[in-house]
């Protein structure tokens, strides 16, 4: 179960099909692990502040996963509903210039991210080298099977 609210009209206008992109990363990064994600496409002001209150870091920045906990997916949700896996926030600019400046396009570039946020949320890290290598190569996985390219590596490294 996956929702998709997009607060900021940039990522529509600069990708109009911004939804299916963050369905089909999301459902991908999933897997087989049931439950409910909310994705927001949002802006660099929302991301700065909701970085500046959880994380103590007064910047924008591209994802924020926020895991979830034993609670349902929906506030309605009856007790065989799934229980809510966590929540993601992507900031439009920062995604855009992040895109542009890796010679990325943009769906290619929130696929990636989106997958990223999801793993996190699924309990994945990456502050140890170990988890990282870890991390990193379940994303290429992921992102290979929707025809993304390996976004560790350098432009040149093709």
């Amino acid at each position: 179960m996956i929702e998709i609210e997009i607060e900021a009209d940039a990522w529509t206008v600069a990708l109009p099909d911004a939804e299916a992109v963050v369905e089909r990363a999301a459902t991908a990064g999933m897997g087989s692990v049931e439950g409910g994600l909310v994705v927001l496409l949002t802006d660099d002001a929302t991301v700065r502040d909701l970085n500046a209150r959880f994380r103590g870091k007064d910047r924008p920045t591209n994802v924020l996963s926020f895991p979830g906990g034993d609670m349902p997916a929906f506030p309605d949700s009856g007790p065989d509903q799934p229980v809510h896996l966590g929540d993601i926030v992507l900031a439009f600019e920062t995604c855009r210039d992040e895109a542009e400046a890796q010679g990325k396009s943009l769906a290619n570039h929130l696929t990636h991210l989106v997958v990223h946020g999801v793993l996190h949320v699924l309990g994945r890290d990456h502050e140890e080298e170990a988890e990282a290598e870890a991390m990193e190569a379940e994303e290429r996985t992921l992102l290979a099977s929707l025809g993304v390219a390996d976004p560790y590596s350098l432009p040149d490294d093709h």
